[in-house]
């Protein structure tokens, strides 16, 4: 009964700005993207996303738990360019999390699975977190539109489809 009224409080849920989810699998099928991550690893439901939204458009930005791996990533960016701001590592519900900008894309609120929830609520980062990672995206977005390659998916041609979807 509990989950019964939990999933209808998430099927009525107004999608947020900050909030944490899971994209079906049918977004990957339709858009067919190799640069876009796997929906699933290990049959979780993984990544989650944060999620931006942006009138109609959804972007999703994925949330890893593999540090070490990013970490390193990081580290080559940094001895590199100086800074890294296409992966940011935080804390996210007392652990570190990965906040892959550079894997952001376009989306639509009727692809989206579910609602990520600890301890049965609606997962939601924290509001400096969720600041910073705004702050980044906008940055990575001036840079796109400037003809900066930072996203690895085609972010232009997914959302002229997610557009061409709602009209």
């Amino acid at each position: 009964m509990f989950y019964d009224i939990l999933a209808m409080e998430m099927m009525t849920m107004k999608i947020k700005t900050g909030y944490l989810y899971h994209i079906k699998d049918k977004y990957f099928d339709i858009v067919n993207d190799e640069n876009l991550m796997q929906n699933h690893e290990r049959g979780k439901k993984r990544p989650t996303y944060f999620t931006i939204k942006d009138k109609k458009i959804l972007w999703f930005i994925p949330i890893s738990s593999k540090v070490q791996k990013y970490q390193k990533i990081i580290n080559k960016k940094i001895e590199k360019y100086g800074f890294c701001n296409t992966i940011l590592i935080e804390k996210i519900f007392n652990e570190n999390s990965v906040i892959l900008l550079q894997n952001a894309f376009p989306t639509l609120e009727k692809y989206i699975d579910h609602v990520h929830t600890v301890d049965g609520k609606p997962a939601r980062v924290p509001e400096k977190l969720e600041k910073i990672i705004l702050k980044n995206f906008q940055n990575l977005m001036k840079l796109h539109i400037r003809g900066i390659k930072v996203f690895f998916a085609d972010i232009d041609k997914l959302k002229e489809k997610m557009l061409d979807e709602i009209k």
